[in-house]
Formats: C-alpha cells, sequence, structure tokens
C-alpha cells in the first residue's frame, strides 16, 4: 500500500487548544456511548472500545470519568453524526466528520470555512469515494510473519502491514478493529498501542508548493479546527 501516515501523532508535542479539542471529541464519543447502553465499559462493549480509543489517544482518566458521569446524570443530549466533503487547491480534497446537537448550525459553520478559505464543499458522496475507510493499529513490534499469522488465525481481514524502525502498523477491515486488538493483546503482553482508531486515508496525495495554496490550506486547517462539532478532519495534501 505504501501510504505515509503519521503514526506517531499521539506522541506528537500538542498546544493545549488541541488537547482540549481532543478531550472534547472523546467526551462526546463516551457520553453517546454510555448514554446509550449502560454506563459501565465492563458491560458495554461500544463504551469499552470507545475508552480504549481514548486512552490510546492520551485522554485523561478524569476526562472519561467525567463523560461517564454525566451519560449517569439526569442530562438529555442527542448527538448526529454529519459528514461533509469538498475540494481544496490542485486537487486536494477535504472530509470533515462531526458530532452535533444542531445539524443547521454546524453546516453553516462548515461552509463558512469552506467558503472563507476559497474552497469549495462538494456534495455528499463527492470525495469520500477516494479515500480508503480502515481500522489502524500502531504499537511497537517487528516480526511480520508472526504477526500476520496471529491475525490471520483470529479471522481477521488485513488490509497491509508496515514496519518502520522498531514500528509496526497494521491496516484492517474496520469492522475487524477490535478483533485486531484483542488477538495483538493475547501474543503481546501489556501493549501500548501508539494508534487505535477507524480512519479514512487517501488513496494517493497532492503536493502544495504555491504561497497561496499553503496559506488558504492554513486558513482552512485553523478555521476548522475552532468549529467546536468537528470531530476529525481527512485530507490527502502533503506541503512541499
Amino acid at each position: 500500500m505504501g501510504r505515509a501516515f503519521e503514526v506517531r501523532k499521539a506522541a506528537m508535542a500538542k498546544t493545549s487548544a488541541v488537547k482540549a479539542k481532543v478531550y472534547s471529541r472523546y467526551g462526546k464519543e463516551i457520553y453517546i456511548a454510555a448514554k446509550s447502553g449502560v454506563p459501565d465499559p465492563d458491560m458495554n462493549v461500544s463504551l469499552k472500545r470507545i475508552i480504549d480509543k481514548a486512552k490510546a489517544n492520551q485522554v485523561p482518566a478524569d476526562v472519561i470519568k467525567r463523560a461517564i458521569d454525566k451519560a449517569k446524570g439526569g442530562t438529555v443530549e442527542s448527538y448526529d453524526e454529519v459528514r461533509y466533503e469538498g475540494f481544496g487547491p490542485s486537487g486536494s480534497t477535504f472530509i470533515v466528520e462531526c458530532l452535533t446537537d444542531n445539524v443547521n448550525r454546524t453546516y453553516t459553520e462548515v461552509r463558512n470555512c469552506f467558503t472563507k478559505s476559497k474552497f469549495n464543499i462538494g456534495v455528499k458522496g463527492s470525495v469520500s469515494h477516494l479515500y480508503d475507510h480502515l481500522g489502524i493499529l500502531s504499537f511497537n513490534f517487528t516480526d511480520e510473519e508472526v504477526m500476520l499469522d496471529t491475525l490471520i488465525s483470529a479471522d481477521v481481514d488485513v488490509k497491509d502491514l508496515e514496519l518502520e524502525d522498531e514500528n509496526m502498523t497494521v491496516y484492517v477491515n474496520p469492522v475487524d478493529l477490535y478483533k485486531a486488538k484483542e488477538a495483538i493483546e493475547e501474543l503481546i503482553l501489556n501493549i501500548q498501542f501508539d494508534v487505535l482508531e477507524i480512519s479514512m486515508l487517501p488513496q494517493s496525495y497532492v503536493e502544495l508548493s504555491d504561497e497561496e495554496e499553503i496559506q488558504q490550506y492554513d486558513r482552512f486547517m485553523s478555521m476548522i479546527d475552532q468549529v467546536d462539532d468537528v470531530q476529525q478532519v481527512y485530507h490527502n495534501v502533503n506541503i512541499k
């Protein structure tokens, strides 16, 4: 597959604002999972899986606890999952995933980010077909043959496996992410995942070298990061 992927993003230095964004995103997901089932990860598989993802992305225990406690209380909040797709300069593409309690507000805010950056917002499906929907696990391990045998024996649909230095990244069918996680945990005691998530990876990348285009890209990313309802942003941009 040979795709570049920032497998160490959870360990990269983040500003307080970026950390707060990550915590808010997982707080919403944990709240929804806890509210829609039993607010106990031992009895709620969906909640347990989201908590595992949150921990892999270095979300503090107190943030997780607050979200669960909120679900246990009397507060009732309803969130919808929405996705917006669009185009930037030189064939660049963008997918913006949101959790919102007001779809009209979120659409307006996201559309403004596209418009003010001189991007174009597209219709549903206009960009997502150019991306692969994958489960991604990244961790410290070096034996590719043993890992493949382990995952195949666990009936995991492995899409690709990459090894860089002593860090291994495994790409699987999204529905098999936690099946793969459990198989790896049985193979490697006390495993710590650097990345444990479902993501959208572009099938090809574009490079931006023109200063004006880079400024457009920076403006869009800065603006979209300030939209509270945005959970994830995927794109195919490399800066030259």
